[in-house]
């Protein structure tokens, strides 16, 4: 069924879609701010305030969110990336109102208690350290550091250790205050409702939220590589691991279709859902890089990442390396595979299976209303909600010429970044 979609006149965006399928509604928040909105000193804002919104209202206790909700039987949840932040509930449609409610309570009228930000300051931490524990988690920031030197996609998401060390409770709550607003977000309901009906409940709830300054954004253009980079990582570990990032187009580029098709023929495809797409491994074992390096023992594991994002950001490939295989030698064979693609493209038999691949990730992508209305919100923050919609019809249209074509551009030694995590014994560490 097709989306109704309004703005309210303080700018908020609102789209409802029927699915009369199970008696359930989904409501999505979605904010266009993440961790291309921050500066130097403010790195991991964007995600810190995140946290903070689920600390208590002005008339939710700070311990009540998550019940008011569970009392429904229902599911809470949001996370912060970089080119958005989103909040959702999934519940019973007789939640409808209850769920509103808490969205509209997290735009205009969190607290950040004093208290409670000291407090996540010291949760932020931890998980920052630990994801530093983790040497895949740990390579893919460092390597994307590396890959850009000017966009602020190389911030990782979760902010620079030194800038949550000295964020104040009045950065995080001037950062809340500029960016949730209701003309800085997109609302989106998708269930067992009747339009008419959501949309009085969403203008009682979101129509007295005063419309505030529109952000203004400065981006740099990130200046096109020159040249191979290199980044290693030697530390205690028990495992090697190598990734190739390569400068890849955005979301709303022409060529974005048939990247996501090299990267099926590749590592399998994938769909291009960040809630769900990556929960189900992909099919791989005819894949180039799967045979490449899995089948002759040269890697236990090989995944690409051919990410939708805003602005151009980068297409990956991860490798966790075989014990006992060098680092370079699993390299060698991994960049005369992706070589190999770039100087003679990709075969008739293989694009035709990923297309067929790729169309059936897509059906998954949209499998429940939760991801339905996922998909609706992520791509009118980032591009157009259509543009998801039409997925389908550039897949089948994409032709061999513009696989290949895009495989030359980017699949090449000067626009690419590599990096090693280089495991060693604790004492040598």
């Amino acid at each position: 069924m097709a989306s109704t979609v309004t703005t309210l006149d303080n700018g908020l965006k609102v789209i409802v879609r029927e699915e009369h399928t199970a008696p359930l509604a989904s409501v999505w928040c979605w904010y266009r701010v993440g961790s291309k909105d921050e500066v130097p000193g403010l790195t991991g804002v964007s995600h810190w305030v995140e946290h903070m919104n689920f600390k208590g209202t002005t008339n939710i206790p700070r311990d009540a969110v998550k019940g008011i909700i569970e009392q429904y039987g229902g599911s809470w949840n949001g996370y912060t990336w970089i080119d958005e932040t989103t909040y959702l509930e999934t519940a019973t449609r007789d939640a409808l109102d209850r769920m509103l409610f808490i969205e509209a309570e997290r735009m205009a009228r969190c607290l950040y208690d004093p208290d409670d930000c000291e407090s996540e300051r010291t949760v932020i931490i931890s998980e920052l350290q630990g994801g530093e524990n983790d040497p895949d988690q740990l390579l893919d920031q460092e390597l994307t550091a590396t890959a850009f030197k000017a966009h602020p996609y190389r911030h990782p998401t979760i902010g620079w250790l030194s800038d949550l060390q000295s964020m104040t409770r009045e950065d995080l709550y001037n950062y809340y205050r500029r960016y949730y607003i209701p003309n800085n977000a997109t609302l989106v309901v998708v269930g067992d409702v009747d339009t008419t009906q959501a949309l009085r409940l969403v203008e009682r709830h979101f129509g007295p939220i005063d419309e505030g300054a529109t952000p203004i954004r400065h981006h740099t253009v990130e200046p096109e590589q020159t040249g191979e980079r290199r980044v290693t990582i030697a530390r205690e570990g028990t495992a090697a691991y190598l990734k190739v990032g390569y400068h890849a187009p955005a979301v709303s580029d022409p060529s974005f279709v048939p990247a996501l098709l090299m990267d099926a023929v590749l590592t399998g495809a994938k769909g291009v859902n960040l809630w769900s797409s990556f929960q189900t491994p992909p099919p791989q074992r005819r894949a180039r890089l799967y045979r490449a390096l899995v089948d002759t023992g040269l890697a236990s594991a090989v995944f690409g990442a051919m990410l939708p994002t805003a602005e151009p950001f980068l297409y990956t490939v991860s490798v966790t390396v075989t014990d006992g295989i060098p680092l370079s030698e699993a390299e060698g064979a991994l960049l005369t595979a992706l070589d190999a693609v770039a100087r003679h493209g990709v075969t008739p038999e293989e694009l035709a299976r990923a297309k067929v691949q790729l169309r059936a990730r897509l059906v998954f992508d949209a499998d429940s209303i939760t991801n339905i209305a996922h998909q609706i919100g992520y791509f009118e923050t980032i591009a157009a909600p259509d543009l998801f919609d039409d997925l389908p019809r550039r897949i089948e249209q994409t032709t061999i010429d513009e696989v290949c074509a895009i495989a030359r551009r980017m699949l090449t030694p000067a626009n690419r970044t590599i990096g090693w995590f280089q495991p060693i014994s604790g004492d040598a560490a």
